[in-house]
C-alpha cells in the first residue's frame, strides 16, 4: 500500500496522466516528508492535535525529525508547567545537533510522553503518533498556523533555498 501511495503521490508531484483522482488522507512533500492533514503546524516545524476535548497534542514533524537524524535525547517540561505560542517547551538532541522545541499554543502542559525518555527514537520512527511530546490545555485559541497544504509548500520553499 505505501508503494502505491507513493507512486500516486510522485505521478501526482510530476503531473502524470492516471493518477489518481481522490486525494489522500495526507499530503507528501517534495522530500517524502509525511504531512497529515487534520493538523495545525507552525513555521519552525512543530504540529498540533486538536482533540476536541479541550487538550492538544504537540510534537516535531516528520520534516523536522528528518533533517535532525537520529534522536538520542528529548529534554520536556514537568506537567503543570506553562509554555507560551512561540516560546521554547524543550529540546531535541540528535546525533548532528540540539534543537528547541516551542509551543504553537500558550496553555498548560497536561501530560508528558514518558516514553521517549526511555525511547526517543519515537520521534524518528513515528512523529505524529508514538512520537508525540507533550498535551496542554490551552489557555486561548491557537492563531497562526498552517494547515497541511502551507505546511507542505512552506516546507518546499525553505528546502529550496
Amino acid at each position: 500500500m505505501a508503494l502505491r501511495l507513493w507512486a500516486s503521490s510522485a505521478a501526482n508531484a510530476l503531473k502524470l496522466s492516471g493518477a489518481r483522482a481522490a486525494a489522500p488522507s495526507y499530503s507528501i512533500s517534495r522530500f517524502f516528508s509525511t504531512v497529515h492533514d487534520g493538523l495545525l503546524y507552525t513555521t519552525s516545524h512543530e504540529w498540533l492535535k486538536d482533540h476536541g476535548d479541550g487538550v492538544v497534542s504537540v510534537g516535531i514533524t516528520d520534516h523536522a525529525q528528518s533533517h535532525l537524524g537520529e534522536v538520542v535525547f528529548v529534554e520536556l517540561p514537568e506537567p503543570g508547567a506553562a509554555v507560551a505560542a512561540g516560546g521554547s517547551f524543550g529540546n531535541v538532541e540528535s546525533v548532528k545537533a540540539t534543537s528547541d522545541v516551542n509551543s504553537p499554543v500558550s496553555g498548560e502542559v497536561v501530560e508528558v510522553n514518558s516514553k521517549l525518555s526511555e525511547t526517543p527514537g519515537l520521534i524518528n520512527s513515528s512523529p505524529y503518533e508514538e512520537g508525540w511530546m507533550i498535551k496542554v490545555k490551552p489557555s486561548s485559541p491557537a492563531e497562526g498556523l498552517l494547515d497541511a497544504a502551507k505546511y507542505t509548500k512552506h516546507c518546499e520553499e525553505e528546502d529550496a533555498h
